[in-house]
């Protein structure tokens, strides 16, 4: 069985950096951390507002990183610009609106599809994996397949949240098990992300077949109480399990 790999999010440094309008705390610096202490690449979300990680990051951390850095962005004729310039290892397409806290719900796959295969197409050229955000959905799931991307990722929060909330959560895990058995059988890779913790991960790690695990937010607010480098370690330890 193949390890499963564990993408660090490390938005909200950024986030606290900004709060202050500082320059710490360094992303670049928690990018390095999570390298040293096991994560198999770091993931950075280049917002169109830019409301936490910017291009000076995007520059630094590509040039110093030695894990693959994963390039969250919108599918938009400026975010193609900038990721054609950087050519990240991994890049994932994801929906995006401006009065957003955060990442919603997958993409809409039908939206601008047209766009969408040209801007897959040409990143593509550049040797970046790609990924498709998207909810766990056969449907989805397929319509990633035709358009060429490498990966899905499954959107996760609404089974966060109702583990979260401790509510019910068996048909929620039953759509993303489908989901993850569909983009197997199809020859994708397939990610899980977003609103992930120590227990909805431990869940997760019982369907087979998921290949990725992208934290962030959970992850990073429980590092300000343990430090990143236990944090990280814990998650490792979950995958593993």
């Amino acid at each position: 069985m193949k390890r499963i790999r564990l993408g660090v999010n490390i938005d909200h440094v950024a986030t606290v950096r900004n709060a202050r309008g500082e320059s710490y705390p360094s992303p670049l610096r928690a990018a390095i951390l999570a390298e040293k202490n096991g994560a198999d690449s770091v993931t950075i979300h280049l917002r169109e507002d830019r409301r936490h990680i910017n291009e000076l990051d995007l520059k630094k951390i590509i040039k110093k990183l030695k894990v693959p850095l994963n390039l969250e962005i919108a599918a938009t004729k400026e975010m193609l610009k900038i990721a054609s310039r950087s050519k990240p290892p991994f890049i994932c397409i994801v929906p995006e609106k401006r009065k957003e806290i955060t990442t919603e719900g997958g993409l809409n796959l039908k939206y601008n599809k047209n766009f969408l295969r040209i801007l897959i197409k040409k990143l593509k050229k550049n040797k970046s994996r790609i990924s498709l955000f998207i909810e766990p959905s056969i449907k989805d799931i397929k319509e990633a397949k035709k358009l060429d991307a490498d990966c899905v990722e499954i959107h996760t929060g609404k089974l966060c949240n109702l583990i979260n909330k401790k509510k019910v959560y068996k048909n929620e895990f039953k759509k993303i098990q489908k989901a993850v058995f569909e983009g197997n059988k199809l020859g994708l890779e397939v990610h899980a992300g977003h609103g992930l913790t120590f227990t909805s991960a431990k869940i997760l790690t019982k369907i087979k077949g998921i290949q990725e695990f992208n934290i962030g937010h959970f992850l990073i607010g429980e590092s300000i109480f343990e430090g990143l480098p236990l944090i990280i370690k814990k998650f490792k330890k979950i995958l593993k399990s």
